[in-house]
Order: structure tokens, then sequence, then C-alpha cells
């Protein structure tokens, strides 16, 4: 199954070599390449002081980087279609595996979440994937049930039979910043696909409602809604992490203190690698530095639209919708975290897309700019376009696609 895979056609083998969507491709690795400087950087202390070697979480972040580049290239050999007829058996897996991570000896538990699956030197993350998989399933569904989501009601209400029970077993870990990031991109994804404006109004409500509910129902999630409005009112407690990443802001200033010289990573800002890698960011490289990492966010995110944009237009509306919500993913993920790191909003355990060191989260970031860039190919290509049939001359010379595709 592997080798046709990989034998089929695809944009790492075609008559002009690789044939990537260069600008995405570039903001990514610039991306990717930055959050590796910034974690050597950010973790040393720690590194040095839990396990003696100052380069411990670099390694294991260059570990997970090979892991996801390699699932990257892999990637890039699928199929949009195949990922197609699979998402309700992935959706199905997503689910199994946010069960298994909340068992009594199969969940890892951390600084009392238990939101990881161990595997030796690998923890596996499920709602990451769980992300991923579930904006597939409703990409495919809005394809399939196309007619029945613009017109009538149980279109918009069947989606959220499954967000729904995704979203409880999300908070069961709990990880409420991964289910507004899904339920979000979720939403945005069904607007897109012809859902009226008016049938947002009462889910919108209910979101509310409930949100609400979550954040007031544990003591520490309200706390953490009220303190982050001040946290100097208790600096040195429930205040204490924002406090010091505002900290690291301010001595930033224009121009930063320099690479590696951040004051706050040594053991003043907890989870200084993780987190808020966004505020040594900030504090080594200064407002300068974090604005060109905003600037690269919104140029892949909104690269990651208009691919969507251009997949729609070329009829391709599976791969439409999936770029569509890894993009909703992107920029859910790129708010919350730096909303958090700069006080806008209360503390939440989201990382930073490409930058934070985890290492599910790069995997699948990895994996989702293949994806991305797959879309991008299919779309130029006509490669799985609903009005192109290919035939075996297209694939000559290698058997590999070029451009040439014959209309119905």
């Amino acid at each position: 199954m592997l080798g046709q895979l990989l034998a089929a056609p695809s944009p790492l083998r075609t008559r002009r070599g690789i044939d990537l969507d260069f600008p995405l491709l570039a903001g990514c690795l610039a991306l990717l390449g930055l959050g590796l400087v910034m974690i050597a950087s950010a973790s040393t202390e720690v590194a040095a002081a839990l396990s003696g070697n100052p380069l411990y979480y670099m390694v294991r972040h260059l570990i997970y980087l090979a892991i996801g580049v390699t699932a990257a290239l892999i990637t890039l050999s699928i199929p949009m279609a195949l990922w197609q007829r699979l998402s309700g058996v992935l959706l199905l897996a997503a689910f199994v595996l946010l069960v298994l991570v909340l068992l009594p000896g199969i969940g890892r538990e951390v600084n009392g979440a238990k939101r990881w699956i161990g595997f030796g030197l690998f923890n596996l993350q499920p709602s990451e994937l769980a992300k991923l998989f579930t904006v597939m399933f409703i990409a495919a569904y809005l394809v399939r049930r196309q007619a029945e989501v613009r017109e009538k009601l149980t279109g918009f209400l069947k989606p959220l039979l499954v967000l729904g029970p995704m979203a409880m077993l999300l908070l069961a870990e709990p990880d409420f910043g991964a289910t507004v990031v899904l339920v979000g991109a979720s939403i945005a994804m069904l607007f897109l696909g012809g859902v009226n404006l008016l049938r947002f109004i009462p889910l919108a409500a209910g979101v509310l409602a409930v949100g609400g509910l979550v954040m007031t129902s544990q003591a520490y999630r309200l706390e953490r809604l009220t303190n982050f409005i001040d946290p100097w009112a208790d600096q040195y407690g429930a205040g204490y992490q924002l406090s010091q990443a505002l900290i690291a802001f301010g001595r930033g200033e224009w121009f930063g203190v320099g690479l590696g010289n951040s004051i706050q990573k040594q053991f003043y800002l907890p989870e200084a690698h993780t987190d808020f890698v966004f505020a040594v960011l900030a504090e080594e490289l200064g407002m300068l530095g974090a604005l060109a990492t905003v600037a690269l966010f919104v140029f892949v995110s909104v690269r990651a639209l208009y691919i969507g944009l251009w997949a729609e237009k070329a009829k391709q509306f599976f791969s439409a919708y999936v770029a569509y919500g890894l993009a909703f993913l992107w920029i859910g993920q790129v708010l919350i975290n730096i909303g958090v790191n700069v006080g806008l909003l209360p503390t939440k355990g989201l990382t930073l897309p490409f930058l934070s060191y985890g290492g599910s989260s790069l995997v699948i970031c990895c994996v989702s700019l293949a994806l991305l860039l797959r879309i991008e190919w299919e779309r130029r290509t006509q490669l799985g376009s609903a009005e192109v049939e290919f035939v075996e001359a297209d694939f000559a010379e290698d058997g590999h696609s070029e451009e040439v595709a014959h209309a119905r």
C-alpha cells in the first residue's frame, strides 16, 4: 500500500523536479528555523538543570522535526481523494485516542491534565490528531451533503453531533484551548460551506453559555479568568506567569536584548520554551522581531486561505474546505497563544504553530503544511478535479503526472 502511494503522482517527482508552492514553503520553513533557534535559546537553563545537557530540548526538537519532515514527505505522496475516502475512519480513530488518553494507566498526566499517551521517548497528543481529522471529516461532509447543508437545518445540526462529544472529551482532559480552536475552525468551515448566517446565532448563544459554565465550574479556570485582567494584583501567585511574560516584553523594547541573552528564561518564566516561547522571542529580538514573526504567521495563514480559494474555483471542494480548516486552525492557535503571551486572554496551554516545543504539535504542523502543498499542486495540475479525467499517457516519463489532462 505504502509502495503504491509513493509511486503515485506526486509534487516531489515531476518533469520539472520538485514542484511545490514556494511562498508557503519558504514562510513555514522560516518559522520552523526560527522555532528551532528560539527553543535552543529558551530551554538551555531548564535543560541544564533537569538533564545536565543545555541542548537537551533542542536535540529532542530536532528529532521531532525529522519525524515531522518524514511524515510531510509521505503526506505529499497521498492524493487528497484518499483522505476524503478515509475521513470517517480517521474521525473514529480520533475518538478512540481521545477516550484512551482518559483511561488510567494509558493517559499521561502532566500539571493536572491528561493530554498525552506515552510511547517511550515520544508522547502522542491525541487532541492534535483530533483537530486534523475533524477538519477532514467536516470537509468530506460538506462535499457529500452540500445541498442539505445550504438548504436544511439538519445539514447544519449533523456536524454538531460530532463536535459536541469531541468537545466534551477534550474538556475532560482538560484542554479548553484545543476545544476553542477546533470548534471555531469547524464553525468557520460550515459558514464557508454555505450555512445560513442566522443559524449561527442560537449556536453562538449556546457556546457562550456553555463556555461561561465551563470557565466558572472549576476554581483554577475562574482564577485564570480574573487574574489575567490584572496579573500584578497577585504577581507572585496566580498572576506570576503572565507578569513574568509581560516583563519579558518590556525588557525587549524595540530591538531586544540579543539572542541568548534573555533573563526571563532563567527560571523566572515557566514554560518558556513551550507556551511562552513568544515572550522570550520578544525579549531577545525586540518588538521588531516579534512583529516580523507575526507577519510571517499572517503570510502563511493568508496563503493557506488563498490555496483553499483557488481549489474551490477549480471545483476541488474537499481540498478547498480542508485548506480553509487548516488555515483557521493555524489562525486560532496563533491568536490564542500570542493573546495569552501579551495578556489579552487567560492563560491556556496551547502551543504556537511551528515555533513551540512539542512533538505532536510540530509533526501535525508539518503534515498540515504538506496537505496544503499537495492541495495547491493538485489544483495547478487539475489532478483530482471533478471535471478532468486522466489516462495513462498523462503519466508518461517514469509514470509521474505533469500538467496535461484530457477533459471529459
